[in-house]
């Protein structure tokens, strides 16, 4: 994207008819003072609202009732006068002023709810169906704002693919001789109403802005859908930690997106909670911690904001924000242009069913126990999907659940062959025939009729020792041929259940039942547990080791960055400058802890000391520095392995290699 901006601000403006005197109280130099005090260098401004309400003079909608002047346009003026970008946002899903005006141009989600009246429930938004009128409403709204407004680009809110059941959709179904019940098609249409709907969005922004940027957000970036993804000039990952997403969703989001040759911007809030917590801060901590993560992350920044219905910009909002965005403002010349340096590929169980035509899930249990093991082992990785380039990493994790047939079996064959290694676990890698699909040296038999069971690893597992480790969810039996053992899964006596039972929760294993559990082979490694999922759900340290263990088993002295000295809970990446020969490596790290019911908040933000740091490099540094400081570090470099100590720092700190 041309200008890509790192300082980004998403001022949310969601107002009920039911306010009056909306914008009364814009000031232009106010508004530029907030900003400015915020250190913002781009804003998306509204067009239309989710109420329904456009904020300008318009033909195309209705302007809201009680607005009586051009506020987007005088919005663009102020933030044009200080060089400050502006895309606009339009609500293109929810439209609850058109959904009470037309019923019948509501998405129905369900055969079932087919005839059913729609709720009159004020604060509550429905999707619209683009195969209604209501699509031709909204892109005369698009061409409206790309005609009349000097915007910087275009961002359309709450679309995604989703099948729909309204009197629109089962005429087209009908007139193609399809049943409502043919789940297929359903899908099907929702996919090619979507598609369309992003066609003519493009089309109506190039009739008069040819290339303007454009986005189109669901809340959340697909894993496995590059289509998807490509129909945007950029990504926005909205990613708000204490509002409903947690701090775990923007780094898994990031490490796939990165892949895609696509910029990218990671979207937080300065709320407490989620959008349209009025007189809700996170603390400056918070804010400071997930701006750096996005730098981290080869990412832009964004910080959702709501502006009062009388147009007044809150002064502690842009404190807040400006204590972040001065930091990032000194770091983002180190931070563009930037590829993620990755070891390891994890192919997304996410983006796996997708492809297969499976249930797709955002909060996929295998990535998400996947990305915290990676994440607390230091490790360098990427999620990818079966289009990336497989031998551009030394190994592929396969967690718990891939589907590997037909090109994807193909592509990891061929991966190994050219001397990669695998780790799989559960029912992965094995094909439609139950057979595995590379040499693991063992053969796979089937689901294992017991759960839980028990894990009994044949190495060293600090801070255990030797023991029998229980392990919940699906596993699965093997027989060994030519792998070497490296862990035993023990079999409890019985499954509790049926009038059988004893203790309080599962049956104690029982040491006559041991049979192979981790077996390594030419091509890899394979673990008959779901190790993945159980992690996400339960967090038992030994899996983590466990995996640890297996992974520097197969990288051995090909593992390119290791740290020392260094929390478990802190992040570790690695980016290169494109067509340059510079690193520069990021480490950050804040403590959360869970504050209300529900919230993993930020507030302290430690010091961290002399972190240990080793790193394979071909050729020698030049030199190592942290920026943007510009403070030289003692390093030193034998057999191409790049040693070096981190000095203090609180929160992110960057190092540049130069070499």
């Amino acid at each position: 994207m041309n200008d890509f901006r790192f300082r980004q601000v998403h001022l949310d403006f969601h107002t009920t008819e039911l306010i009056d005197g909306i914008g009364s109280c814009f000031s232009k130099e106010k508004f530029q003072d907030a900003l400015k005090l915020g250190h913002v260098d781009s804003v998306t401004l509204f067009s239309k609202c989710h109420h329904g309400w456009s904020y300008h003079p318009t033909k195309a909608n209705v302007m809201h009732p009680t607005l009586t002047f051009d506020l987007l346009g005088a919005q663009i003026e102020a933030c044009k006068e200080l060089g400050i970008r502006t895309p606009v946002y339009l609500s293109a899903g929810y439209d609850h002023k058109t959904c009470l005006a037309h019923p019948d141009w509501v998405c129905v989600d369900s055969v079932e709810n087919i005839g059913k009246p729609m709720p009159r429930i004020p604060e509550h938004y429905y999707p619209l169906c683009f195969n209604s009128p209501y699509l031709d409403m909204l892109i005369a709204q698009v061409e409206e704002v790309v005609q009349r407004y000097d915007c910087d680009g275009i961002f359309l809110d709450i679309v995604s693919i989703h099948p729909c059941y309204c009197s629109h959709c089962r005429k087209i179904l009908a007139d193609r001789g399809k049943s409502l019940h043919d789940t297929d098609a359903v899908i099907e249409l929702a996919e090619e109403t979507f598609y369309r709907y992003t066609e003519r969005v493009r089309k109506a922004i190039d009739k008069y802005r040819p290339g303007l940027p454009v986005f189109h957000n669901s809340g959340h970036i697909r894993r496995g859908d590059r289509r998807l993804a490509h129909c945007n000039t950029h990504l926005e990952i909205e990613s708000l930690p204490t509002g409903g997403w947690g701090y775990d969703h923007f780094p898994l989001s990031a490490s796939y997106v990165g892949t895609l040759g696509m910029d990218y911007i990671g979207m937080t809030g300065k709320f407490h909670t989620t959008w349209g917590d009025f007189g809700g801060y996170k603390h400056p901590n918070a804010l400071k911690y997930e701006t750096s993560l996005c730098l981290a992350n080869g990412a832009g920044c964004s910080v959702g904001d709501q502006l009062h219905p009388l147009g007044v910009m809150d002064a502690a909002t842009y404190r807040l924000i400006g204590e972040a965005y001065a930091d990032v403002e000194k770091k983002e010349p180190y931070c563009k242009n930037v590829r993620r340096v990755a070891d390891i590929g994890v192919l997304s169980s996410e983006a796996c069913k997708a492809l297969d035509g499976g249930e797709v899930n955002s909060n996929s249990n295998p990535d998400i126990g996947a990305n915290r093991m990676l994440t607390e082992g230091h490790y360098l990785y990427e999620f990818i999907d079966e289009e990336a380039d497989f031998n551009s990493y030394k190994v592929l994790i396969l967690p718990d659940d891939i589907p590997t047939i037909g090109q994807l079996a193909d592509k990891l064959r061929a991966f190994v062959k050219q001397g990669g290694k695998i780790l799989a676990t559960g029912h992965s890698a094995v094909d439609s025939e139950n057979r595995f699909i590379c040499d693991f040296g063992a053969d796979f038999i089937g689901k294992s009729s017991f759960s839980p069971s028990y894990l009994h690893p044949l190495f060293e597992t600090p801070p255990f020792g030797e023991a029998n480790f229980v392990v919940y969810g699906d596993h699965y039996d093997i027989r060994v041929n030519t792998g070497r053992t490296i862990a035993e899964q023990v079999e409890p006596y019985f499954n509790r259940g049926n009038g059988k039972f004893c203790s309080h929760q599962h049956t104690p294993f029982d040491p006559n039942k041991r049979a192979p559990a981790i077996v390594q082979g030419n091509d890899g490694i394979y673990c008959t547990f779901s190790i993945f999922s159980d992690y996400a759900k339960y967090g038992r340290l030994i899996l983590r080791n466990v995996f640890c263990y297996l992974l520097d088993l197969l990288l051995g002295d090909h593992k390119t960055l290791s740290i020392s000295h260094f929390s478990e809970k802190g992040i570790v990446t690695l980016m290169k400058r494109k067509d340059q020969q510079e690193l520069f490596q990021h480490i950050l790290y804040a403590p959360t802890f869970r504050a209300g019911e529900n919230i993993e908040v930020i507030e302290t933000l430690p010091a961290v000391r002399e972190a240990e740091v080793s790193l394979r490099l071909e050729t020698p540094p030049k030199s190592v520095r942290c920026v943007p400081q510009n403070q030289e570090i003692p390093f030193c470099y034998e057999q191409q392995v790049l040693q070096y100590t981190i000095p203090e720092f609180v929160c992110h700190q960057i190092i540049q290699i130069v070499y």
